[in-house]
């Protein structure tokens, strides 16, 4: 990867939740609980319509991770289902969401 492309977080993570036990309205509020402890991490998040991605370092996106599955529970869901993808280049970094969005969103 040149340079120019390269964002130097080593890791970039895509996670979607899914609560059960809620329905409706309830899930988006979840949901929305979840998007808006991503958005305080001082990370770089990009919130799509079923997932939300964020780069960082490695160890850290993991545990937010986590965090965001032990959200759902305290907010009343029964149990909780996570989707999650990831990339790892600890030598190189990964390509920021820039380069891989904008060219989709531009106006």
């Amino acid at each position: 990867m040149s340079e120019d492309t390269v964002n130097r977080n080593e890791a970039s993570v895509a996670i979607q939740v899914l609560p059960f036990g809620a329905d409706g309205d309830e899930i988006i509020r979840v949901v929305d609980k979840v998007i808006e402890y991503l958005k305080g991490t001082g990370l770089k998040v990009f919130v799509g319509p079923f997932e939300t991605t964020i780069e960082g370092g490695f160890e850290r996106l993991w545990e937010i991770a986590g965090e965001c599955q032990k959200i759902c529970i305290r907010e009343g869901a029964g149990s909780v289902a996570a989707y999650i993808k990831s990339f790892y280049n600890p030598k190189d970094g990964v390509w920021s969401i820039e380069k891989k969005t904008a060219k989709h969103h531009a106006s």
